[in-house]
């Protein structure tokens, strides 16, 4: 498992303590994940309330209450990207994004809370409990792809709550649903004000451009992004999809490398790379491709198109 998290400025403070945690089960398709909550003093929070978020995911949302210790687990995330919320009484909220990868080292993390001074806080006129429920309400009207109706609940939050710029995601995300996609680029513009290092966001432009049509805009966003310092495995994959798009192989053949470089537990730009040798009729290098998708990355989809391309390369 990697943890990519970004920290958001203003009233939220976030701080992230990586150590290496192991647990076996390299193959499960779920995950455990954990860490502490702290007050500025190192003291351990206990009661605090920790929320994950993956709409993408089933089940979407996982939540756990520190110990006196002011430790929390979760197990049974599905890979992918979450967001967590962290809440505790007296203490201004924090957030930040972690990417779920592999399973076989997950690094746990620290939430370093601060204390409120006079009640204002990340969440404004919402406490936890009212956040959770609009929060549920939205995502409800998302995964129903009633959207018009899930950007104005999403807007409602962010007007009551700013900090929690992250919603942007699922802003944007139902703007590209509607093909509203100028829309869409508008609202990932306004969240990397806030978090200048989303790669999401960044992502999510690039690909709002392939959606309407507009290749070149799409290169060049995934370009600059790839050579800012942190550019994420996700940003160069999205990079190779765009060259090859635009069949400039060589290039995306680079991309692909440079996101198994970053992540070498993802197996999406690997079988990428074998699709390439494919069609340049490389069959033994497609097979090596095909082969390492499936050791590092064996519960994925593209593991199990790996798998189905070996049977057909064997068999000829």
């Amino acid at each position: 498992m990697r943890y990519r998290l970004h920290g958001f400025r203003g009233v939220l403070a976030f701080s992230l303590a990586v150590a290496l945690v192991s647990m076996s089960g390299r193959a499960a398709a779920q995950g455990r994940v954990g860490g502490t909550v702290k007050s500025e003093t190192g003291d351990p929070i206990k009661g605090a309330t920790v929320t994950a978020r993956n709409l993408d995911a089933q089940p979407d949302s996982f939540t756990s209450t520190t110990d006196e210790r002011g430790r929390f687990a979760m197990v049974g995330l599905p890979r992918g990207e979450w967001t967590f919320y962290v809440q505790a009484p007296g203490f201004v909220p924090d957030l930040g994004t972690v990417n779920v990868r592999a399973i076989n080292a997950n690094p746990p993390f620290a939430f370093t809370l601060v204390k409120a001074a006079v009640a204002p806080s990340a969440l404004g006129s919402l406490d936890a409990k009212n956040l959770q429920t609009q929060l549920a309400a939205a995502d409800g009207l998302y995964n129903g792809q009633r959207w018009d109706e899930a950007i104005a609940a999403y807007r409602a939050i962010l007007t009551k709550a700013p900090a929690l710029s992250v919603i942007n995601l699922q802003i944007a995300s139902a703007y590209r649903s509607k093909k509203e996609f100028d829309s869409a680029i508008g609202v990932y513009s306004e969240l990397l004000k806030a978090d200048p290092m989303n790669g999401r966001a960044k992502i999510g432009i690039a690909m709002a451009n392939v959606e309407k049509g507009d290749l070149d805009a799409a290169e060049g966003t995934l370009e600059v992004a790839a050579e800012t310092v942190g550019a994420t495995s996700e940003v160069f994959c999205s990079l190779g999809d765009v060259k090859l798009a635009k069949s400039k192989t060589d290039e995306a053949v680079r991309a692909y490398q440079r996101a198994s470089q970053a992540d070498p537990t993802w197996g999406k730009p690997v079988f990428a790379l074998g699709r390439v040798a494919m069609s340049r009729d490389d069959k033994a290098g497609a097979l090596t491709y095909f082969e390492r998708a499936v050791d590092v990355d064996p519960t994925s989809p593209e593991a199990a198109q790996a798998k189905a391309a070996i049977e057909q390369l064997k068999g000829q």
